[in-house]
């Protein structure tokens, strides 16, 4: 695992208690210094701060994501949607707001890593979905709409694999939550939302419908 914060007081904190938690951690200050600790240690998760000298935490999690993927749990101090989206859009899996407690941070990592154990079952046990124009291959982890590539991130490919199993059926937000977060509540259905927002700009606007008070729904013609 690899921890990037600027602020010692708090890197070291975090880390403290993911390494108590029996993570093995590795740490960073600057955006440099993330980039080149991810390419040197084998991480199974990254922990970043947005605030970073060098380069900020956006262009670090763009980096590593070209390098291979990996749950990226991120840290901020601005609470804005926009900002929210920026780092959903660059490959980043969720967010916390400072202040924060070490018990919040924890427990996420543990979902990521959850997340990660259930997206590889789904590849061995999934098959490629084609609905339309839309394919769906969960072996490669690759999408295409109307023969044409995108490149998700990988919740985003997992929330799409979700929808796309039964298109056309209204998924509750909770349930959505369970399968691809692995949250027990739906206290993180603003990251759902802003999931959804960043599937929708990359394959079109009217792919995913929403039912209000309920959930979402996969729409596309067969």
């Amino acid at each position: 695992m690899l921890v990037v914060e600027d602020e010692p007081v708090i890197n070291q904190a975090v880390t403290d208690r993911l390494r108590a938690e029996g993570f093995v951690v590795h740490q960073a200050h600057d955006g440099p210094g993330a980039v080149d600790a991810f390419g040197e240690h084998e991480v199974d998760v990254v922990v970043l701060d947005v605030m970073l000298p060098g380069f900020d935490g956006l262009e670090v999690c763009r980096r590593i994501q070209a390098v291979r993927p990996v749950p990226v749990l991120m840290l901020t101090a601005r609470d804005d949607e926009t900002d929210v989206l920026v780092g959903l859009g660059v490959g980043a899996d969720d967010y916390v707001s400072k202040p924060f407690s070490m018990r919040e941070v924890v427990a996420r990592v543990r979902v990521l890593l959850r997340r990660v154990e259930r997206a590889e079952a789904l590849a061995r046990a999934t098959g490629r979905i084609d609905i339309g124009g839309l394919v769906v291959d969960p072996a490669t982890r690759r999408v295409s709409i109307d023969d044409r590539e995108v490149h998700l991130t990988p919740l985003e490919f997992d929330l799409l694999c979700a929808l796309a199993a039964d298109p056309g059926a209204v998924r509750g937000r909770e349930s959505l939550m369970r399968e691809v977060w692995g949250w027990s509540d739906a206290g993180g259905t603003r990251t759902l939302d802003s999931h959804v927002k960043a599937l929708r700009a990359k394959l079109g606007p009217s792919l995913v419908r929403t039912v209000h008070g309920v959930g979402y729904a996969l729409e596309v013609e067969r």
